[in-house]
């Protein structure tokens, strides 16, 4: 996830989304942060200003990642169909894979401490934009019902989001066969009636 980071730049960021996920931002101090991850604070301030700054790096690393890792879903599909289910299974894998990351971005997304300007620009990076103009052309195709692209992704997102978390407090398991079926029901769900 910060491959293309150098070694102290990598220990910094590991270590404050682990601190992060374990106790939450406001606890989350430099001192904490150069103790476990045995990086001095001066050689720590030598790469980020601030915690601030840390953290919105943070966010910036892991939407490009998991941009990059959806983008590859999307890209190996043919069809629209394809696309569209290809790619949300790589959102569904990238929070098995990288609980922290899928955390992380799910509890501070819409955070103060997220930088409005870096919002803007790893939006594009990110994987919501590619899958936008996916919704966009099915919508053009008439495969999708006439609404919002972006909305019907959030909407799709918002469920994927929660069958996560279900996962991950142990509510339930994530089989293929239910991954399957909630990626059936999302594009059922914004189908014209007479293709159902």
């Amino acid at each position: 996830m910060f491959g293309e980071y150098n070694k102290v730049q990598q220990a910094v960021l590991e270590t404050t989304l682990r601190i992060i996920i374990q106790k939450e931002l406001q606890a989350t101090s430099m001192a904490l942060i150069a103790k476990e991850s045995g990086v001095s604070t001066g050689n720590i301030y030598h790469y980020f200003k601030s915690k601030e700054d840390i953290v919105n790096e943070l966010y910036k690393a892991i939407v490009t990642f998991n941009g990059q890792y959806v983008r590859e879903g999307l890209n190996q599909g043919t069809t629209i169909r394809e696309k569209f289910e290809l790619g949300w299974k790589r959102v569904i894998d990238l929070g098995e894979k990288y609980p922290q990351g899928f955390q992380f971005i799910e509890q501070y997304s819409f955070s103060p401490y997220i930088y409005d300007e870096v919002k803007r620009e790893v939006y594009t990076g990110g994987w919501c934009d590619p899958m936008n103009q996916l919704y966009e052309e099915a919508i053009k195709q008439k495969l999708f019902v006439p609404m919002d692209a972006q909305m019907m992704v959030q909407m799709h997102y918002g469920s994927f989001v929660y069958m996560l978390k279900g996962q991950l407090y142990g509510i339930f398991e994530l089989t293929n066969e239910s991954i399957n079926d909630a990626i059936c029901s999302c594009w059922n769900a914004v189908s014209p009636k007479d293709d159902l």
